[in-house]
C-alpha cells in the first residue's frame, strides 16, 4: 500500500522560529552557520506597490526559499520528525522536499490490518502537520493498493 501525501503551500508555511530552533537543538547548528540561515530566512520583507502608493514593509515570518537547493533541504530538516512518526507505525516513509510517501506491505490475509495501520498513521501525520503550521490536503492525498497475482501449482 502506497500513500502519497499532498501538502498545501508547504514551502510557504515553514515557521522560521521553529525551523531555527530545530536546527540548533536537533542538528547542533550554531555560530556562523545558524546566523547565515537566520539572515537568509529572517532578512526578508514584503510590501505591496501600486502605481500611486507603496505599503509599509513587513517582515516575512514564514517560508523557505523556493527554486534553490537550500529550500528543499531546510524543508526536510523542518519535517524530519514526521519521518520518525511514520516509522513508529512500522511503515516506511520516503521524502523528497515536500513530496512525502508512506508505504507498507503485508500478506493478503493481513491487508485489513495494514489499511488500519496506514489510516491511523495518516491521521497522526495530519495532526503533526497541523501543530507545525503545515496542512495536509486530504482531497489530493492518494492511496494506491498494489498486489501481485500468484498462482498455486
Amino acid at each position: 500500500m502506497l500513500t502519497l501525501l499532498d501538502l498545501s503551500a508547504a514551502f510557504d508555511s515553514v515557521d522560521h522560529d521553529t525551523l531555527l530552533n530545530r536546527l540548533q537543538k536537533s542538528y547542533c547548528l550554531g555560530g556562523h552557520g545558524a546566523e547565515l540561515v537566520r539572515l537568509i530566512l529572517c532578512g526578508c520583507v514584503q510590501h505591496v506597490r501600486t502605481s500611486a502608493a507603496c505599503s509599509t514593509p513587513s517582515a516575512v515570518l514564514y517560508g523557505v526559499p523556493q527554486g534553490s537547493v537550500l529550500g528543499p533541504i531546510l524543508f526536510l530538516l523542518y519535517t524530519a520528525d514526521l519521518l520518525q512518526l511514520v516509522k513508529r507505525h512500522q511503515l516506511i516513509p520516503h521524502a523528497y522536499a515536500d513530496d512525502t510517501q508512506i508505504y507498507g506491505f503485508c500478506r493478503p490475509a493481513y491487508s485489513a490490518d495494514l489499511c488500519e495501520k496506514v489510516s491511523v498513521c495518516v491521521d497522526e501525520v495530519s495532526a503533526w502537520m497541523g501543530s507545525n503550521r503545515l496542512q495536509l490536503n486530504h482531497a489530493k492525498t492518494e492511496v494506491i493498493w498494489c498486489t501481485s497475482s500468484r498462482r498455486q501449482h
